[in-house]
């Protein structure tokens, strides 16, 4: 890692109908955005608490060190910054991540009484913060306080050479916090605090520039029972709109079944399935989850890409395990007809195993890798969007059914 601090910049932010300054840095435009997320236009006049779009991804690590190196060598992500005791941080490392227009931040304890270390014994690795970038962190801390949402961070005005950062924080399930950031007078590399910073891993010639573009959503696990409760917080706290719901056969397998509601701020770039368990003969993906986990909390990110083929590929060359999908799957008659034309042979996406759907909209690829941690928690999915809104509907059965196939050998089906 070689660290350079004080040299960092950004490009400020615009409203919430722009691009935001990383989607800029990212070299995204509109169109594309709409493609890579399913990005619309709204109007954010009336919104009380508008949301512009992700800020960062903060995960907790046994060995940040470790895992930073993994999620450059592996998945193509770029060192942009970091915090740790070289820079005065006594407390943890906090490695920055960026990949298109989204940034994961990976933090592991240093001092042995660091709150992380509980942390990360209850729930493991996993999403600590799922920080959202808004204009207005007063107005936003308002409106949740008003309609009785927990207030984790007061906001305040963070400083350092390259400027000023507003920033608050609210709870949601289980640990899971959204720190709110305003970082529209800030010129640094992420924070105060922390150091302009890039790799000294050397990417493989002919490797992608990057393997994904943007981030698309991300899904929350939570307890029988609470899904609607959850649902409702985004509602009346951060004014989120009700994208899709799934429920009963759409959602089940034989064996094990759940039921899944999506929220999404008003330009779609923050979209938040949200998942609960259902009554089946068996333990489903979210019962496991909430166990090994210990509680609520992010079970996948799904990360968009427009070339799910190369990324798969290179994903697999740097040993990226994916669930199965049987071929039974691919020869389907009723999937062919009901999918069309897509952009690639049914062929080759049957050879990485490649999941396809169509809706009203559009269609969309997409897989899921296996857990990426020690204990089967959180996984990510690859996402390519060709005007589907969607989240894969026609594409539950099979992918439950992989899931159910990989808990069974773990010995918790």
């Amino acid at each position: 890692m070689n660290s350079l601090c004080g040299l960092g910049h950004s490009v400020s932010m615009t409203d919430t109908l722009d691009l935001t300054a990383q989607e800029r840095e990212a070299n995204l435009d509109f169109d594309q955005l709409k493609q890579l997320v399913g990005l619309v236009e709204y109007d954010a006049k009336n919104d009380p608490f508008p949301v512009t779009g992700w800020d960062a991804i903060v995960f907790v690590s046994g060995n940040a060190t470790q895992s930073a190196q993994y999620y450059q060598s592996v998945w193509g992500m770029d060192l942009v910054a970091y915090s740790g005791p070289e820079n005065g941080n006594r407390d943890h490392k906090s490695f920055v991540l960026k990949s298109g227009s989204i940034k994961f931040v990976i933090k592991g304890a240093v001092d042995p009484n660091s709150e992380l270390v509980e942390h990360h014994r209850k729930h493991g690795d996993g999403v600590v913060d799922i920080a959202l970038e808004v204009p207005d962190v007063d107005k936003c801390i308002d409106r949740a306080r008003s309609v009785g949402a927990k207030i984790v961070r007061e906001p305040e005005d963070i400083t350092d050479e390259h400027g000023t950062v507003r920033i608050a924080a609210i709870a949601t399930y289980g640990d899971t916090v959204h720190t709110l950031v305003d970082r529209s007078k800030y010129e640094g590399p992420y924070l105060p605090g922390y150091c302009e910073a890039s790799s000294t891993f050397v990417k493989r010639e002919g490797q992608p520039k990057r393997l994904f573009q943007a981030l698309d959503h991300i899904v929350g696990n939570v307890e029988l029972g609470k899904m609607d409760d959850w649902v409702t917080f985004y509602n009346k706290v951060m004014g989120f709109v009700n994208m899709a719901e799934f429920i009963g056969d759409d959602i089940a397998t034989d064996y094990s079944a759940l039921m899944s509601k999506v929220v999404a701020n008003g330009n779609h770039r923050v979209k938040f399935p949200l998942n609960e368990p259902a009554v089946a003969k068996k333990k489903s993906q979210i019962d496991e989850y909430l166990e090994f986990y210990c509680g609520p909390g992010a079970q996948h990110l799904a990360v968009a890409t427009n070339d799910i083929l190369n990324s798969v590929d290179a994903l697999r060359a740097n040993g990226v395990e994916f669930l199965d999908t049987p071929d039974s799957y691919y020869e389907d008659p009723e999937l062919r007809a009901r999918i069309g034309n897509v952009r690639v042979p049914v062929e080759e996406l049957q050879k990485r195993g490649i999941l396809v759907d169509r809706d009203e909209d559009g269609y969309l690829l997409q897989i899921f890798t296996k857990p990426l941690g020690d204990r089967p928690t959180v996984f990510f999915e690859l996402i390519e969007r060709h005007g589907s809104l969607g989240f894969g509907k026609g594409n539950f059965k099979a992918l439950f059914e992989a899931i159910e196939r990989e808990q069974d050998r773990r010995g918790n089906l």
